[in-house]
This record gives structure tokens, sequence and C-alpha cells, in this order.
């Protein structure tokens, strides 16, 4: 069988939504035709926002280079050494933290990066995976026979995180890499989704729905109508044959705190 050599790139869309019962959205993403991400701040605002939007935009603005899984975990590295040199400068800051779940796309397959509970799921020939793995105590839990997911599900401290990026500078994320098929679309999302919406709901709507944009509004607006405890955070992106020469979606979407419009960061803490 001769398989004619096809370019890959991405299609994305992105949204971030402050949720039912939050005041403010401690969630940031970003996508491009190289670099999906996503991070969901912790520590109480503002700083959870700070850590977020601070992680995604030093994330968004290095160039990345060489080998992905190196490059992706360098970029990893600078992004917790930036949070605290600004804890070091402003110790308010102190024990501000964010999940992360990025992904660097190479023309090929991607570098996966993750740390928290933020999650990446991959939808191929019809089946729904789930690629990244919660570092909660009740996964861990979970993972030990000590809880049944349903259980960890409805747990109240479900959301207590054993692994984040954190202001001490240290930071330990998954990493591997993903070989990429035309057809492959893949969803970022933070835990404010799957917290209420069911991954049946998000299968069906991977599923059925062929516009990103739309596909990401409307998990959103699940999320909501399941009653929105939490801030809501998508990323989608498509795998798709490139007409030669051209590179994917061109422009680059920022969304929730670290985006212009939402700017949680102190003058003092830009870079």
């Amino acid at each position: 069988m001769h398989m004619k050599h096809s370019t890959l790139g991405l299609r994305y869309a992105a949204r971030s939504d402050v949720g039912q019962r939050r005041q403010k959205n401690e969630d940031s993403a970003y996508a491009s035709g190289r670099l999906l991400a996503i991070a969901d701040g912790m520590g109480g605002h503002p700083h959870g926002a700070v850590a977020g939007a601070t992680t995604i935009r030093v994330l968004s603005g290095l160039p990345m280079d060489g080998e992905p899984i190196a490059a992706l975990e360098a970029a990893v590295h600078t992004a917790a050494q930036t949070l605290k040199s600004m804890a070091e400068a402003d110790p308010a800051m102190n024990g501000m933290g964010t999940t992360l779940t990025a992904m660097l796309w190479n023309g090929q397959g991607f570098a996966l990066a993750h740390v928290g509970d933020s999650r990446g799921y991959m939808l191929r020939d019809g089946v729904l995976y789930q690629i990244t793995h919660d570092h909660t105590l009740v996964q861990s839990l979970v993972d030990d026979g000590r809880m049944t997911p349903e259980q960890a599900a409805e747990h109240p401290r479900r959301s207590m995180l054993m692994r984040a990026l954190e202001s001490t500078g240290n930071v330990n994320p998954d990493m591997s890499s993903r070989g990429a098929y035309p057809g492959d679309r893949y969803l970022l999302c933070s835990d404010g989704l799957p917290a209420v919406v069911s991954p049946d709901t998000i299968h069906e709507i991977l599923t059925s729905v062929a516009d990103l944009d739309t596909v990401a509004r409307t998990l959103v607006d699940l999320a909501n109508r399941g009653g929105g405890p939490d801030n809501i955070t998508c990323v989608v992106a498509d795998v798709v044959e490139m007409p030669d020469g051209s590179t994917g979606d061109e422009h680059p979407i920022m969304v929730g705190a670290a985006s212009s419009d939402q700017d949680p960061t102190p003058d003092s803490a830009r870079l």
C-alpha cells in the first residue's frame, strides 16, 4: 500500500469561562499551530491566577526548538523558575502554583507535559482516551485499589493535588510523546469540565460536533448548565492534512487570566 506523504498540521479553538460560582477566573490557556497548553491556578486569587497566567505566557513566548520532549520539559522548568523569582520578589506570592498540561507539536506528533489535575483527552477512530493521569490524592487511592473511581469522582476533597508547578521552583511533570494521525482530535480541559460533564457526554460532543469553536463553546455551556462550580477552560485541536506550504491556523489564541482583557499580573511582576 503506497502512502502519499502529506504535511500534518493543527486546527484549534479555545474557550475559558469563570463558571457559576467563582468570582474570578484562575484558568489560562493558549493554542497555536505549535503549542496547546492549559493551566489552572491555585493558591487563592489573585496568586493562582498569576501562577497560571505566568506559566502560559512563559511557555507561549519560548522558542522551544530542538527535540520536542527536552524542549518542552526545559520550558516547564523555566516557568517554575519564573514563579520562584516572582515569589522571592513578593513573599505574598509564596505558595502560589498551577496545574499545567501542554502539548508541543512538531509536524508528526506531540510532546506532552502534565502536572496536576487538568486533563488531556484524545479521540481517535471514535474512541475517547484520557492521556493524562490526575496527580490528586483520590487518584492515588484509586491506583492503590483503596477507592473506586466512582467514589473518587464524588469525594469532597477530590481536587487536592499531590503535584503541581509551584513557586518553590521545583516541578516534576509527566513527560511523554505521542504520534499523530489525520483525524485525531484532542481536548485539554481544566477540572471544572469533568467535575460536572461525564466522559460519555464529552465523547458525544467531540464525536458529533465538527466545528472546533462550537465544540469548545458547547463543552463550556454544558459545564455551566451542570452548575459550573469551578472555572471551565477547554482547548480543542484537530490533526489535519495540510496543503503543502501551509502550517495551519496562524492566529494564536490566549484565553482566561493570561489574556490581555483580564490581566492579573501586578506591574512589578511583569517579565
